[in-house]
């Protein structure tokens, strides 16, 4: 199932599963669901029938007592369950003990009147542990970790649409620059879009460009291009901006290290005929960084990638164990790489 038709179930009233297990980090798309959620019990039976427990300061029983309860004069119970780390195969252990025996109990009997919905934000549950294959089995599962460029431009206009404005192509594809395609940004970036261009209810490139700051990764990724086109007195420009946006150098030199290493994974992988959408799933990163990496990759040696990514560690060093101004070592950088040096 998807996140859309789940939501269009929710907002007309559909049949609703009793067990639902929503897989995934994007923050935006867990608070919509949420809503969604408990607005399918009528606001004057919310506070005695709808529910959300953090397992990291309740335990699993109490949420369970809960779903199990008959509905308070209503007809349903939303029951939603938040950070079930004990799915998982994580070693870091949660501060309350949760009884997991009773959920695989109660999955094989859910209550008919009780919505139980577990909000996992994780990539993947751990399918050596019984209590996770039962709840695969059980629940109706959408994963919204894995939205696609794809997918995010059309969540980003169907809001627009509801919402009664339209944006520009050249405009979106800015946006999506702008925020690394990240869902959770660009719908913050909405309303002030909106604001801007209202009336004419039109947004156009100039109203992103003029409010829509770039994400580190994306200034660290102009950054990229040109310590790869050589270009000394631009990389050192852009460095010192980011330097004057307050950015930590280490924070800076750790980013441009991870997109060197990124373009060189994918131009070895894509080589060897890996697709877009099995890069993104093998390097555990979002499709739309993929994208990217692939389009740059095939402008540049495989020798000058490994260049710069060595250089990089060599900065990383000298800013850890040398009291060398972190942009006079980012300029050192710039000049043995342009000039083709290894030391």
């Amino acid at each position: 199932m998807t996140i859309n038709e789940l939501l269009k179930t929710l907002a007309t009233g559909g049949k609703l599963a009793p067990v639902y297990l929503i897989m995934g980090q994007a923050d935006y798309l867990q608070r919509r669901l949420k809503t969604a959620f408990k607005s399918v019990v009528p606001a004057e039976e919310q506070t005695m029938n709808y529910a959300t427990y953090d397992m990291d300061a309740v335990p699993l029983a109490v949420a369970l007592d809960d779903a199990m309860a008959a509905p308070f004069f209503g007809e349903r119970r939303v029951v939603c369950i938040d950070n079930p780390q004990f799915l998982t195969g994580e070693t870091k252990k949660q501060k309350v003990e949760h009884d997991v025996a009773s959920l695989q109990t109660y999955l094989g009997s859910p209550m008919e009147s009780t919505v139980l919905v577990f909000f996992a934000p994780y990539e993947k549950l751990d399918g050596r542990k019984k209590v996770s294959k039962q709840l695969k089995k059980v629940a109706t599962t959408i994963d919204i970790g894995n939205f696609s460029e794809r997918d995010v431009r059309q969540f980003v206009t169907n809001q627009l649409k509801q919402d009664g404005y339209t944006m520009d192509p050249a405009a979106l594809g800015e946006l999506i620059q702008r925020t690394d395609a990240d869902l959770t940004l660009m719908m913050a970036e909405l309303p002030k879009l909106e604001l801007f261009a209202y009336p004419q209810k039109t947004i156009q490139p100039d109203a992103v460009t003029g409010l829509v700051a770039q994400t580190l990764t994306q200034n660290v990724f102009d950054l990229v291009n040109q310590v790869l086109a050589k270009d000394t007195a631009k990389a050192v420009t852009l460095y010192r901006e980011l330097l004057l946006a307050k950015e930590e150098p280490l924070k800076i030199n750790a980013i441009l290290q991870g997109q060197f290493r990124l373009l060189i994974q994918t131009k070895v992988l894509a080589k060897q005929g890996y697709s877009q959408g099995k890069l993104a799933n093998l390097l555990k990163v979002h499709p739309y960084r993929i994208k990217l990496a692939l389009q740059s990759q095939r402008r540049f040696k495989l020798t000058d990638l490994n260049q710069a990514y060595l250089g990089l560690f060599r900065v990383e060093k000298q800013m850890k164990s040398t009291a060398m101004a972190p942009e006079m070592l980012f300029s050192l950088f710039m000049t043995q790489f342009a000039g083709g040096q290894t030391a």
